[in-house]
């Protein structure tokens, strides 16, 4: 038997990838990931100011970033947004849809503009980027890989999260149909379903000390989540040895949901 590249199946060089949400946080850490890996980056998200930080470390390991602040609200200017990143690189062959937003509160109490803005972004808009950029993928006939940020929350319930919850369960079946479409152009989807993840910005929710003991009393692992916990999954996704892998939630949760 051959002996196996074990890094050509996990090299990206050559492909482009496009990341939202990559200000800061998770985004921000899969943008550096796939530039590590090979690939030149599209970043998108609203701050303008963060992203060109981002391009600049992403330019020091060698690879060409395109920073594009952008609101994913606006759908309709979405397809343009596809075509420049598309008309910059020549190509497209990753989209992790990384975008999202949470408002905790309860059930009770969520207002018509809060289960809009959380379904908005976390689903709306990526299903009108994933079909942007698939249009891009079918035309070019060299199949490609979309990554969609998904949660355990997909897959369980929780406090204060029905809009939330709402919109990760839509993301997952969401997956799951365009996986079916877009099969035989051998594009792939799947969801990447993290537990709790410790960022900067979901730091303060955690200094709520009965809120983290009963996060962690769910996770048999113990311990909350890190950006880099989800690096292998991302890249097994982004890479060629997912080729045969679609429609797929990959559950980064520590074993919340196997309880």
């Amino acid at each position: 038997m051959e002996p196996v590249d074990v890094r050509a199946m996990q090299d990206l060089t050559g492909k482009v990838a496009v990341v939202t949400g990559a200000s800061r946080g998770i985004g921000s850490g899969i943008a550096m990931l796939l530039a590590s890996a090979g690939a030149d980056v599209a970043i998108v998200a609203r701050d303008k100011a963060e992203l060109d930080k981002l391009a600049a470390q992403i330019g020091h390991l060698g690879r060409r970033a395109l920073a594009v602040p952008f609101d994913l609200n606006r759908t309709r200017e979405i397809p343009q947004l596809a075509e420049e990143i598309a008309g910059h690189f020549g190509r497209i062959d990753i989209l992790v849809n990384n975008a999202g937003i949470n408002i905790p509160k309860p059930a009770l109490d969520i207002t018509e503009e809060d289960w809009d803005r959380v379904l908005d972004l976390n689903l709306k808009s990526v299903f009108f980027l994933s079909q942007a950029v698939g249009r891009h993928m079918i035309a070019a006939g060299r199949g490609g890989k979309i990554i969609n940020m998904s949660s355990q929350m997909a897959h369980v319930g929780y406090y204060k999260r029905a809009a939330y919850c709402a919109s990760k369960g839509g993301l997952l079946q969401l997956t799951r149909a365009l996986a079916i479409e877009w099969a035989s152009h051998r594009i792939n989807v799947n969801c990447v379903a993290p537990t709790f993840i410790e960022t900067p910005m979901t730091k303060p929710m955690f200094e709520d000390e009965a809120f983290l003991a009963d996060v962690l009393s769910r996770i048999p692992m113990g311990r909350l989540g890190k950006t880099e916990d989800l690096y292998g999954a991302v890249l097994f996704l982004a890479s060629p040895a997912s080729d045969l892998v679609t429609g797929q939630s990959v559950i980064v949760d520590g074993g919340w949901t196997v309880w």
